[in-house]
């Protein structure tokens, strides 16, 4: 807790630090993932053949959404705190990431760029009581300035059921607004 606090207060001080100089460098970034698993059926179809189950390696497992405020320089290089729901469909878990997220976004092509993004923080299950634990993620992706298609891992490191932690491999598409302005000077 006292990581995001620390977090909030460092963006809250470089955000009014920037504004103070008559130029605004922030972002907001809202990513849209599906979640992906290996399929557990997938033999069942060869043995039974009257089964529904399907033939594909990976079924779709949950979806997500997340929210994100900071700071930028230059668009390659982004700092900000970003929450949101991740909904794990097989585990029945709701879970709420609150983590600082890294981003490097170097530009590959005129209008192209490659996102690598880390992020750290803490991860809550809604209606678990109080289950929490540390949330890392790693995310890569490509695409412009503003629409990058991506894919992440993330990891919640609290137990439940028989597992000791609970992973996500996503896919998913990430909107930036990137605010820039300059003050008028005359």
């Amino acid at each position: 807790m006292k990581r995001i606090l620390l977090a909030i207060a460092f963006i809250t001080f470089f955000n009014s630090f920037i504004h103070s100089q008559a130029t605004k460098f922030t972002y907001i970034q809202f990513d849209i993932t599906a979640s992906i698993t290996g399929n557990p059926d997938k033999d069942d179809s060869y043995y039974y053949p009257e089964s529904t189950s399907s033939n594909a390696f990976f079924v779709p497992n949950g979806l997500g959404a997340k929210i994100g405020y900071g700071v930028h320089y230059k668009k390659w290089l982004t700092l900000g705190l970003h929450s949101g729901l991740d909904w794990k469909w097989d585990d029945k878990l709701v879970a709420v990431p609150v983590f600082l997220n890294l981003g490097l976004s170097p530009k590959v092509g005129p209008e192209t760029r490659i996102m690598l993004q880390a992020g750290y923080g803490k991860g809550f299950a809604l209606g678990r009581g109080n289950l929490n634990g540390a949330y890392k993620r790693a995310k890569l992706g490509i695409g412009s300035d503003d629409f990058i298609i991506f894919a992440e891992i993330s990891d919640y490191a609290f137990p439940l059921y028989d597992q000791k932690s609970i992973g996500t491999i996503s896919f998913g598409v990430t909107l930036t607004d990137f605010f820039h302005y300059n003050s008028q000077e005359d």
